[in-house]
């Protein structure tokens, strides 16, 4: 056993202030109000605690009245990664569709305007915005979370996102360091490996953090992926290498870190939760994310008795938890002194940014939809990060400008290839114009062979692309939206009806 040099009751208080959990109800639980008492100073908000922004705000004074200098963290990036309008979709089009327009001044505008309704409702920590590159086309979790695949053009935007946050006193923490976007493997349901050689990883992946570090961000968010080049044996949320070694002292970050979720398999399936945020820690990590799928007193406490194990053991320095907690109270204080400058609502900025994001193929000599066509959506199985709760699509918005339009989602299952699913939507269709919505068609077979057959059947059929739009433009027209946020839907059916809505 290691000899302390601090009391039991701080070294408690040090576990408990390194946590991030989140917990279920749009009301803070007895048991959560308790253990900000005893020195947790971070808790997470997710979909399934927000009714509105009234409810919202009750709840942070809640939390507030516990502990007033509270960090309150929410997974709101806007666009297919929405907590705050989960059950309606975002005001905002994420990062994909403000990489497409390219103005950085309109990537802050969003920005501030999103912090500004998170500050609004008590909320002043966001795990935003992502920084990763999506070099790899057929990831399947980052996808349109990515300002792009330019890592310039990452670095710029990624820069005014994390300017346009903190200018209303909302922490940024941009992810995920360093760098989720070559990746073919959701880190929610394993382990990804990135074999690229370590001149690639500095000039590509490590681009957008730099530009996050010289913009200020508060806080940077931690990988759940094996990157070989820097640390052949562990992942980065636990590498020492890449925390200390390459965040810390070669890049010179002074920040908060904070690891993704602990309960995201690529951890929870290999090291475990709480052997897994004990070697997190000792890597540098400085705040523990969990919650998003573990929501309960008794996780909270099991990692809060790994840490003051480790450290009675000698596993875990109390130097290094010490610095840990003292880094997640640094944040606690700035979030709590940051200027809140008075700035008028902007409410029309997100589908001003989505309209300037559409991109249609070919740019002239269509025609708007005059008649009521028949939408086919084709809904691929979204990643956890995105979530099931959200809708999406450009149906809604045409059957409302549009009467008398209709709808039907298909989904791999519905038939036994895209050819077939093609005929059913046909046949279904009959006489009415074909408006075929995918999501990320290049990466699905089923939904490239159904738009192919459909288009070889029907050439006057519309193809609205919701996700990344890799694959060839097909379509009478073919548009492209760059995200799937409700704005985007919004702006996409605007185009095809000739009716601003």
């Amino acid at each position: 056993m290691t000899t302390l040099t601090r009391p039991a009751d701080t070294l408690t208080r040090d576990a408990l202030t390194v946590l991030q959990p989140g917990f279920t109800g749009t009301t803070a639980p007895d048991w959560l109000l308790r253990r900000i008492g005893e020195g947790l100073a971070s808790v997470g908000l997710f979909g399934r605690n927000i009714a509105g922004p009234e409810q919202l705000a009750a709840l942070t004074a809640q939390l507030r009245a516990e502990r007033a200098d509270i960090l309150v963290a929410i997974d709101e990036e806007g666009g297919d990664v929405t907590r705050l309008e989960v059950a309606e979709g975002s005001s905002f089009p994420g990062n994909h569709a403000l990489g497409a327009v390219d103005d950085p001044e309109l990537t802050y505008g969003v920005a501030r305007e999103l912090g500004r309704r998170l500050a609004e409702c008590g909320v002043n920590f966001n795990w935003a915005p992502s920084g990763d590159v999506n070099s790899d086309p057929g990831n399947p979790v980052i996808g349109v979370r990515s300002f792009g695949a330019d890592p310039a053009l990452v670095s710029r935007h990624t820069a005014a996102y994390v300017e346009g946050l903190q200018s209303v006193g909302v922490a940024a923490c941009t992810k995920h360091f360093p760098g989720h976007g070559d990746t073919n493997v959701d880190s929610h349901l394993a382990l990804p490996a990135i074999g690229a050689p370590a001149e690639l990883l500095r000039s590509r992946e490590l681009a957008p953090f730099l530009a996050a570090i010289a913009a200020g961000s508060r806080a940077l968010m931690s990988a759940h992926i094996l990157v070989p080049a820097l640390d052949p044996e562990l992942p980065a949320t636990l590498s020492r290498r890449i925390l200390t070694g390459l965040l810390r002292e070669e890049l010179g970050y002074t920040g908060l870190i904070v690891t993704d979720g602990m309960e995201m398999q690529a951890i929870a399936s290999t090291y475990g939760i709480e052997r897994g945020s004990v070697l997190a820690v000792a890597a540098g990590a400085d705040a523990i994310c969990v919650g998003g799928g573990l929501a309960d007193e008794a996780t909270v406490l099991s990692l809060r008795d790994a840490l003051v194990e480790a450290v009675r053991g000698g596993e875990l320095s109390e130097e290094r938890l010490a610095d840990a907690a003292e880094r997640v109270r640094e944040l606690a204080r700035w979030t709590s002194a940051a200027a809140r400058p008075e700035q008028a609502p902007a409410p029309e900025i997100g589908l001003a940014a989505a309209r300037r994001a559409v991109t249609v193929t070919p740019a002239e000599g269509f025609a708007p939809l005059t008649g009521t066509p028949y939408t086919a959506v084709f809904n691929p199985v979204a990643n956890i990060a995105v979530g099931t709760e959200t809708p999406w699509g450009v149906a809604g918005e045409l059957a409302r400008l549009l009467p008398g339009s209709a709808s039907d989602t298909y989904g791999a299952d519905d038939a036994s290839d895209g050819r077939a699913l093609a005929a059913r939507v046909l046949a279904t269709a009959g006489e009415r114009r074909v408006v075929a919505v995918v999501r990320d068609a290049h990466r699905h077979t089923w939904m490239a062979e159904a738009l192919t057959a459909l288009l070889a059947a029907r050439p006057d059929t519309v193809v609205v692309e919701m996700g990344v739009p890799q694959s060839a433009p097909a379509g009478a027209p073919y548009l492209a939206t760059h995200g799937a946020a409700r704005v985007c839907g919004i702006a996409a059916a605007e185009v095809l009806t000739g009716v601003r809505a």
